[in-house]
């Protein structure tokens, strides 16, 4: 089993998951696509919010903070 960082261990899985909805929600407020031929939806982004529903939120953050790098979007510092 491995030990939890010193971060996540600070963290309880309420705080995860309200950084993951915080996150999701941002990524989605300004990469939204609109209109035809938009190329459907954002399979990162997708999965990542199924992690968070699974309570998989390490993975989840993980993603979309990644997602929100390669669009060059500052990450909220967490709270």
């Amino acid at each position: 089993m491995l030990a939890p960082t010193a971060a996540s261990a600070q963290q309880t899985n309420e705080q995860l998951a309200a950084r993951c909805a915080e996150l999701g929600a941002l990524y989605d407020r300004y990469n939204a696509r609109r209109g035809e031929g938009s190329g459907g939806p954002d399979m990162t982004r997708l999965g990542a919010g199924i992690d968070c529903q699974k309570g998989r939120y390490q993975q989840g953050i993980k993603a979309l903070e990644d997602l929100l790098q390669r669009k060059r979007m500052p990450i909220p510092p967490a709270s």
